[in-house]
This record gives C-alpha cells, structure tokens and sequence, in this order.
C-alpha cells in the first residue's frame, strides 16, 4: 500500500507555530477563497489544495488537536476521533462544518486583508520576532519507552544576549523612529482581484514590525540580541514513542532576535535494540528456542519481558512454530489505552552431532508410531509456514 505523505498543516496555511487563533481562521479564508472551487472550476489540483486547507484548518483550529499535532506531528492525531483525512473529506463536509469562516468579518492580524465586500479594518499589531528549530536526536531504551522517560540534554543553541537582555539595543535609549513605515509597524500594499480592490497590511521589512529601529547596538551581540551558548534542557519523552518519531517541545529551540519568541525544539527518536526483544508496532517478539526433551516432554521456562522474567508453562508436545502471547506485556500506544502484548515464537533446537550411544537410542526411538508426524501434525506446521513468507 502506498504511503501517503502529508504537508505540515502550518505550512499548508503560511503560518508560523505561534499564530493565534484569529491568524488561523484569516489564513484559512484567504486559502479557501483561492482555491474555491467556484473560482477554479473542474481545476482538479485547486479542488486538492481547498480540501487540504480545510483539514490543516480541522486541526488548528481545535485546541486539543492542535496541541497533539505541535507535540507529535501528524502521528498524534491517529486514531483520535473528530478529525478528517484528505481521502475521508468531501466538499459537502468542509460547507457544512466549516462555511460560517466565509461569512464572518475580519480585522487586524498580521496580514490584515480587508476589502468592500468582507468587512474588515487595519488596526495595528505588535510583531515579534521567532527564534528557529532546534533539532536533536534521542536515544532510548524499549524500557524508557515503555514508562516514559524524563531526560536531560545538553544543546547548543542561540540563547538570549545578557548584556543586553537579547533586545540587541546597548541601552534603553538606544531606540528610533522607523523611517521606512514611520513608526507604525506595517506598510500597506493594494492589489486589484475579482473581490475588487484589496488592500493588504504586511509587516514592515525594514524593522520588523516594531515601528522602531535599533540606532547604538549593543556590542556583545552586535545588535541581534542572541548569541551562542550551550544549554541543558529537562524534557519529558512521553511512553509509546517510536523511532523515528519526533516530539515538539514549544519555545525550547533557538532563541528569537531581539527579544522575540523561542523556537520550537524537535526531538527525534533513535530506539535503542534491545539484546533479546524485537518491537513490533506496540507488540514485543521473543524467539524461545527449546531442546528436543523441553518440547516433548514440557517444562517451565523463564522469559524476559520489559519488568524482569516471567515463568510460562510449555505444554508436552509442543510443536515448533508455536506461537504464545503474554497480554499486556507489550508498549503502549502515545494516543490510545492499552499495550500490545508479548509474542512468543517458539523453535527447537535440532543437536547437530549425536555420540553413538545418542544415535542408538534415538534410531531405536524412531521406530515408534508416535514420532512419525500424522497427516493433521504435516498440514498444520506447513499451513504455519505459509503464513510466516506470504
């Protein structure tokens, strides 16, 4: 089956993992609006693109979902409920759910869109700054997996000048008026669409958003107000990670410029192979080999399992490719109640050289009717078999 990759639902909407709710609503009207399919008719790419936003919209726009999405991607919100796939999504449903977004008025913002037909007004907004990711890798044991773990690593990373408490200005009054947008922050761009006249109010390059520009910067950090440093950061790795799996951590990345907002730290998981356990999604694998008088005549043996050894019974007669599970002594799941359970796949060991008085006496075995394999025995290790290579 073939894999289907998703696009990072902020990227989807332009927006940075800070936006505010508002943002989030605009951004997604303003997609909605481009690839309507009123506006694109029989476009079939436009249709993909307006179900994608409706989606990316689904998750940020909800509290909880988006916390589940910022903390593990797009593998947190499996088998969460109340959420729509791309495949699963039909217009009807983003209409119904999601059309009052079309009708509502908006004002302000980062990128303010206002026009005749929708209402709208520029105030102005504060802009700050967003420091970038920070990306780490983490080992970690099946054990740590299991419970979760808290761990503390050592990073380096752009932090907050002290000298200048990362605003990037020597002093106080090291400050003046922006000459590019007059100390308002944002300039303002018009555009002429099928909506009629549209103005569009944007951050102001030159600094940033602010309306005020650094004019004695601070010699420490050149005026950026972040240098290099290392850091020890406390995690939290909750249980049922997966390799490869990446867990977000809000504001712990790289420090801002000039005082702005952190970034985001994202760990990756790097699991760690157990000597004895194999993982299987949420279940565990042991491969229990007996001897030939342990599976004729049946023993007790010990087993590892993530809390120490367990005792299991082993039937006399036990065939190989016998499979025993262990309920609950698997992994659990980052989003779901439950663990998956510990499989046991049993072998036996065939010797491989026999003295003569051991030829002897299982040659003499041999002869009995109970160590030929009956037709039932033959047709249920080779239906086993089949199983294990389709």
């Amino acid at each position: 089956m073939a894999t289907i990759t998703k696009r990072d639902y902020y990227e989807v909407l332009e927006l940075t993992r800070t936006a505010t709710g508002e943002e989030i609503k605009r951004s997604y009207r303003r997609k909605a609006i481009e690839y309507h399919p009123d506006k694109n008719p029989g476009d079939k790419q436009a249709e993909e693109k307006f179900k994608e936003a409706a989606e990316a919209y689904d998750v940020l726009s909800d509290t909880n979902k988006r916390a589940r999405y910022d903390q593990f991607g797009h593998a947190g919100l499996g088998g969460a409920g109340g959420g729509y796939t791309g495949e699963e999504m039909t217009m009807e449903d983003i209409f119904r759910h999601f059309g009052s977004v079309f009708s509502e008025g908006f004002g302000g913002g980062r990128f303010t869109t206002f026009t005749a037909g929708f209402g709208g007004g520029g105030q102005q907004q504060h802009y700050v700054n967003r420091g970038a990711d920070l990306r780490v890798k983490v080992k970690l044991t099946l054990q740590e997996i299991a419970a979760g773990v808290e761990k503390k690593i050592k990073v380096r990373k752009q932090v907050a000048c002290k000298q200048c408490r990362g605003t990037g200005a020597e002093n106080e009054r090291a400050y003046g008026k922006c000459p590019s947008c007059q100390g308002r922050g944002q300039i303002i761009q018009e555009v002429h669409s099928m909506f009629g006249r549209m103005q569009t109010a944007m951050e102001c390059p030159h600094c940033g958003g602010e309306g005020k520009r650094i004019t004695t910067k601070c010699p420490h950090c050149r005026g950026e107000g972040i240098v290099q440093d290392e850091e020890i950061i406390t995690i939290q790795i909750p249980a049922g990670v997966a390799d490869g799996m990446q867990v977000s951590f809000r504001q712990k990345g790289n420090a801002a410029r000039q005082g702005g907002v952190n970034g985001d730290l994202i760990v990756v998981i790097a699991e760690d192979e157990h000597p004895e356990l194999i993982r299987d999604q949420h279940d565990l694998i042991y491969n229990l080999i007996l001897s030939f008088p342990q599976a004729a005549m049946g023993t007790t043996v010990e087993v590892p399992t993530l809390d120490g050894k367990v005792k299991i019974k082993i039937d006399a007669g036990t065939q190989p490719g016998k499979v025993l599970r262990l309920k609950d002594k698997g992994l659990p799941a980052v989003n779901r109640h439950g663990k998956g359970d510990l499989v046991v796949n049993i072998s036996v060991y065939v010797p491989e050289k026999l003295s003569g008085e051991q030829q002897q006496t299982i040659a003499a075995m041999a002869q009995a009717p109970n160590f030929q394999p009956t037709n039932e025995i033959r047709v249920a290790i080779g239906s086993k078999f089949r199983n294990v290579f389709r």
